[in-house]
């Protein structure tokens, strides 16, 4: 009688553990910091705009990162203008599970610039 192997049923996690889910709270605190530290004292210019609009994401992210969220890709979003009195609105649309996916956005205003900087945790099936 020939041996056979016992299969062991594979397991996909669905949704996050508790203690592991993207807490905006946390993240909201530190995209606070970061538009703090990097644009504290700035005066709006068109042309730097674009530098530290992706220098900011990509502190945003690797910062998200240091929170250890496994299983969650971490999206930056940063919008700068010229600070001239007038409103602004800002969108995004996806799919999203509500269980599982959240995000945490930010303002900083100056004399000169507004920043809205926007962080999504979205959790990989």
């Amino acid at each position: 009688m020939p041996e056979t192997e016992e299969k062991i049923p594979t397991f996909y996690p669905t949704k996050p553990p508790l203690d592991k889910k993207f807490r905006p709270n946390a993240v909201k605190s530190i995209i606070q910091t970061i538009l703090n530290e990097e644009l504290s004292g700035k005066q709006y210019d068109a042309e730097q705009t674009p530098v530290w609009s992706r220098s900011i994401a990509d502190k945003i992210k690797h910062r998200i990162k240091e929170l250890n969220y496994s299983r969650y890709k971490i999206i930056a979003q940063v919008l700068i203008g010229e600070q001239r009195g007038e409103g602004v609105r800002m969108a995004t649309r996806c799919l999203w599970d509500a269980e599982a996916d959240n995000y945490a956005t930010q303002t900083f205003m100056s004399d000169s610039l507004f920043c809205v900087a926007v962080a999504y945790g979205v959790y990989y099936y």
